[in-house]
């Protein structure tokens, strides 16, 4: 048999590295994820928007008029008992 010397390959001169901002491959790789996941989402459209908004604010109307209510009459509550409890000294 015949010894056969094997040939390393030829080795490139190495590059020199280029010198980055710490965490700028981070912030564009997010970015590029942000937007394709963005192009992803099912957007309502402008009469949802509007539909939508209409009823946030009608139900925080409800909300507030429900809970004036309640502050009202436990204030009146409140102030029936101490007239009827407070005068007795």
């Amino acid at each position: 048999m015949s010894e056969e010397k094997k040939i390393a390959p030829e080795q490139k001169p190495e590059k020199k590295a280029k010198k980055k901002k710490p965490g700028g491959n981070r912030v564009s790789k997010w970015f590029r994820e942000l937007r394709s996941e963005l192009k992803k989402v099912s957007w309502p459209s402008r009469a949802q928007i509007i539909n939508n908004t209409w009823v946030v604010l009608v139900v925080t109307c409800v909300c507030a008029v429900a809970i004036w209510g309640f502050d009202y009459i436990s204030g009146q509550m409140v102030s029936t008992l101490i007239r009827f409890f407070g005068s007795g000294g």
